[in-house]
């Protein structure tokens, strides 16, 4: 009986070397990851399938065609694509992955935006997916940007009652910039932007990012030939503006701003291509007295999308 009485002691706490194990066992570990994650769910297995399924299928050209996918890859990337809102097909999570707070926060993003398919893998995988890049554990995959044709931008314009105010741009080859035009021309109500399809930046996360979310709004089509895209522009009534440093006219002199217009804004240092400078109706210079030789296609277009609101309010 006095072996029993010891047995049923109750003195709390482990007796002899569990080092707090069993205290550490008992501690949460963190919210329950959704069901597409979980191994072995029936949505894990449909997530998979989809996924697998779209990385195989070609991606179908519209008339301005479409982009490849891309994979944004890094704890702190990921989540800023997630949180600013750029387009995702599937959040790929390494197994076993340290669960920290930007995992968690990125998982939480996914779940609520909803349409992200969540795939559970591997490290090797991931390493062979991003070619070896520091993915830390969460690859963000981008889906195909699906670019107008440079003609719908005028078309919708015009089917809305209104003068056309598009942005070309000749050379400029970073994303950020072409992200900020995109902002710019939303804020301002133009139509849209064009951009090459070679040499040229295209609409990549990067891009998404520096949008602040316009570029769900804002269409950018994607021109086989720059010079041919603006001369069919020219032949449908709609004025071709080029920026210059050594341009014949200054900006507050043009009066073509107030009508049908495309700005064409070349890139930073080499300015506009001969072929695109010669095929603009004007050359327009914007005047600087602070001395700059000259300014970043968004700084650039900004001012000049202001100066064309400004004459059609």
């Amino acid at each position: 009986m006095a072996a029993n009485n010891r047995r049923m002691s109750g003195k709390k706490g482990a007796q002899v070397g569990s080092g707090g194990q069993r205290r550490k066992g008992l501690e949460g570990k963190g919210p329950t990851p959704p069901a597409e994650m979980r191994k072995g769910h029936k949505k894990n297995r449909v997530a998979g399938a989809k996924a697998r399924q779209t990385a195989r299928r070609p991606a179908p050209r519209g008339r301005g065609g479409k982009s490849t996918s891309e994979l944004v890859v890094g704890r702190n990337p990921v989540y800023e694509a997630l949180r600013d809102g750029v387009p995702a097909s599937t959040l790929y999570v390494q197994q076993f992955i340290d669960n920290d707070e930007r995992v968690r926060e990125a998982l939480q993003l996914a779940a609520e935006r909803g349409g992200i398919n969540l795939m559970e893998a591997p490290r090797p995988e991931l390493d062979r997916m991003t070619n070896g890049l520091n993915h830390q554990g969460l690859v963000l995959q981008v889906p195909p940007y699906e670019y107008a044709h440079p003609q719908d931008l005028a078309d919708a314009a015009l089917d809305g009652g209104e003068d056309p105010l598009i942005v070309a741009l000749d050379g400029v080859t970073d994303p950020r910039n072409l992200g900020a035009v995109v902002r710019s021309v939303s804020a301002f109500r133009g139509h849209g932007v064009v951009v090459p399809e070679r040499r040229a930046a295209g609409m990549t996360a990067g891009a998404w990012k520096t949008s602040a979310g316009a570029a769900a709004r804002t269409p950018v089509a994607r021109a086989t030939n720059l010079t041919r895209a603006l001369e069919a522009y020219k032949k449908a009534g709609i004025v071709v503006v080029g920026l210059a440093a050594d341009g014949d006219v200054e900006l507050g002199e043009l009066e073509a701003l107030g009508g049908p217009v495309v700005i064409v804004v070349g890139s930073e240092g080499k300015g506009l291509s001969r072929l695109v400078g010669e095929t603009c109706d004007f050359r327009v210079r914007i005047p600087m007295p602070g001395g700059a030789e000259s300014l970043n296609a968004g700084v650039a277009a900004g001012i000049v999308l202001y100066e064309a609101a400004r004459r059609r309010s």
